[in-house]
C-alpha cells in the first residue's frame, strides 16, 4: 500500500518519553532535557514495546542502530540511538566516488599556510551572490590535532545561499555545531528537524545524515568540527547546581519522516576526503526512533552566567556552555564559551579579561553587539585567534575605559560573543592566511598602551 508523503515542513505527531517537556515552535516540536533518552514516533505505534528490534516491525519499517560510542563504553557515555526507517542504511547508497571537497579542511593540516605565528584577526567573510549550499559554502579557517586520531577540531565559516534541494550530507570525522550568525537556517535530518537564528546553535553528532536550507535568506554561521569526545555539559564544581546552561533548555526534534522517491546524492566527510553516492530516495525515512544520541539546538540567550560580585574577574572557564573532554580531567578536547548579556559588579577591579597567555588555542567570532574587550575592529561576523602562549588582551580603548569608569553596577546589554578553545595549536589554512579579509592593523590595538611604570611612587600613574 503506497504511503502517504509527510514533509519535514509540516506539523508531526509524536510520543516523548513520559515527563519530557515539549515545545513547538511553529510547525516543529521538539523534547527539552540535555543527554535524556528521548522516545518519538510520527506516526502511532511504530516504536516496538519492550524491545528493539521485533521479528516484524510495524508499518514495514526496518530497525536500524546507529552508535556514537563503542558497544561497550560505560554506561554514562554510551551514546547510541534505535532508528525505525522505511528503507535500511544499506539501501541509502551506491558505489561511492571521490569528489573535491572545496574549501574544507582536515587536521593534520600543515603545509597551507606561510604566515609566521601571530595573534590574527579577520573581517566578516562576505556572503558572495553565487549560489553556494551548505556544504559548498564551508570555508575552514583552522585545524587542530588528527581527525583519524580523534582529537582536536576544525573551525570553518559557512556561507549560504541556497538550500540543498535533492541532496544530503553526513560527518563522519567528527560532530557539527553550527552557530547561526546571520539569517535563519533549518537542518531537516533523520530524527527530525531544526531551526537556529542568530544567537543559537545546532550540534549534530557524528553520521547523522541531514539537509541544510535556507529560511529567510542567504546566512552565515560559524561551523566547529570537533573530532573528540562529544560536547557535554561541563561540571559546575563549587557553582553547585544550577546556573550556566541547563539541561532543560535544550531541545531535541521530535520525529518526522519523507517518503520521497526520487533520484538524490548523498555527501560522505571521511577521514578528511569527500564521497558522494546516488540515492533512489530521501535517507530521511525515520518514522520513530528512541535512544540518547541525536542533534540538538539551544538557545545561548537562556545560559544563566554567573560573576564575581565582591572583586576580580573571574576565569572565562566559569562561561562554559559545553565542552568536549579529552580524557585529562580538567583539560579539555574543546571548550565552548560564550560572553552574553550580564551584569559587571565587582569593586576595585578592572572587569574585562585581563592580559593573559594561555597553554589553550582561543578561536573566537562575534553573534551581535560589542565585545567589551574589543570594542573597537571586532565586528559581527568577524573571527579572531590567539594561539597557545601568545599573549593577548584587552584593547587600548577597553583598557582605558575600565581603568577609570566609576564602580557602578554596568549592565553589557546587546552581545553574544563566543570562543572555542582547544588545548591543540590551531593551524590556519590557505584560505584563512590568504583570501579570507584578514585585518592587517589588528596588532596595532594595543599600541597604545603607555609605559607608567615609576619607580619612586607606588600610586597609579594616570
Amino acid at each position: 500500500m503506497p504511503s502517504e508523503v509527510i514533509t519535514m515542513n509540516r506539523p508531526v505527531q509524536f510520543s516523548p518519553l513520559a515527563g519530557a517537556r515539549t515545545t513547538v515552535e511553529g510547525s516543529l516540536a521538539y523534547m527539552s532535557g540535555f543527554g535524556n533518552s528521548f522516545e518519538t514516533e510520527a506516526l502511532p505505534n511504530a516504536l516496538p514495546v519492550g524491545r528493539n528490534s521485533p521479528q516484524k516491525c510495524n508499518y514495514g519499517l526496518y530497525a536500524e542502530q546507529l552508535s556514537g560510542s563503542p558497544f561497550t563504553a560505560p554506561r554514562s557515555t554510551n551514546e547510541r540511538s534505535w532508528l525505525y526507517r522505511i528503507q535500511p542504511g544499506v539501501k541509502h547508497q551506491a558505489r561511492y566516488r571521490k569528489v573535491s571537497g572545496g574549501l574544507i579542511r582536515t587536521a593534520p593540516n600543515r603545509e597551507e599556510s606561510t604566515l609566521p605565528i601571530g595573534q590574527m584577526r579577520w573581517m566578516p567573510v562576505p556572503i558572495p551572490g553565487e549560489k553556494l549550499t551548505f556544504l559548498t559554502g564551508l570555508r575552514t579557517m583552522t585545524t587542530a590535532g588528527d581527525a583519524e586520531g580523534q582529537a582536536g577540531m576544525a573551525a570553518h565559516i559557512a556561507l549560504v545561499t541556497a538550500s540543498m534541494t535533492d541532496e544530503y550530507f553526513f560527518n563522519a570525522d567528527g560532530e557539527l555545531m553550527i552557530v547561526a550568525q546571520q539569517g535563519r537556517l533549518r537542518f531537516a535530518t533523520e530524527f527530525g528537524v531544526i531551526e537556529i537564528e542568530p544567537g543559537e546553535i545546532c550540534v549534530i553528532p557524528r553520521g547523522i545524515i541531514f539537509r541544510c536550507e535556507l529560511v529567510d535568506g542567504p546566512a552565515r554561521a560559524y561551523v566547529c568540527e570537533n573530532y573528540g569526545g562529544a560536547f557535554t555539559l561541563p561540571e559546575r564544581g563549587p557553582i553547585g547546581a544550577n546556573c550556566l546552561a541547563n539541561a532543560r533548555d535544550f531541545l531535541t526534534p521530535a520525529a518526522s519522516y519523507e517518503d520521497k522517491p526520487g533520484k538524490a546524492l548523498l555527501h560522505v566527510k571521511w577521514c578528511g576526503e569527500m564521497f558522494a553516492t546516488e540515492l533512489e530516495a530521501s535517507p530521511l525515512d525515520v518514522v520513530a526512533w528512541h535512544g540518547n544520541y541525536y542533534p540538538y539546538k539551544y538557545d545561548l540567550r537562556r545560559f544563566s552566567p554567573v560573576g564575581a560580585i565582591s572583586y576580580d574577574h573571574p576565569d572565562p572557564s566559569i562561561f562554559t556552555v559545553l565542552t568536549s573532554p579529552s580524557g585529562e580531567v580538567g583539560t579539555a578536547n574543546i571548550d565552548f564559551v560564550i560572553f552574553p548579556e550580564r551584569w559587571m559588579v565587582a569593586e576595585n577591579t578592572f572587569r574585562p579579561p585581563w592580559y593573559h597567555r594561555n597553554i589553550m588555542s582561543e578561536f573566537m567570532g562575534l553573534i551581535y553587539g560589542v565585545y567589551d574587550a574589543k570594542p573597537e575592529g571586532f565586528v559581527p561576523g568577524g573571527a579572531s585567534l590567539h594561539n597557545m602562549m601568545l599573549p593577548h588582551g584587552p584593547d587600548t580603548p577597553a583598557f582605558e575605559q575600565a581603568s577609570n569608569e566609576p564602580m557602578l553596577p554596568k549592565k553589557l546589554t546587546g552581545t553574544m560573543a563566543f570562543m572555542w578553545e582547544t588545548r591543540l595549536p590551531q593551524r590556519l589554512t590557505k584560505f584563512a592566511s590568504k583570501d579570507a579579509p584578514i585585518d592587517q592593523s589588528y596588532l596595532g590595538c594595543w599600541s597604545g598602551l603607555k609605559r607608567r611604570f615609576d619607580p619612586s611612587t607606588p600610586e597609579p600613574q594616570w
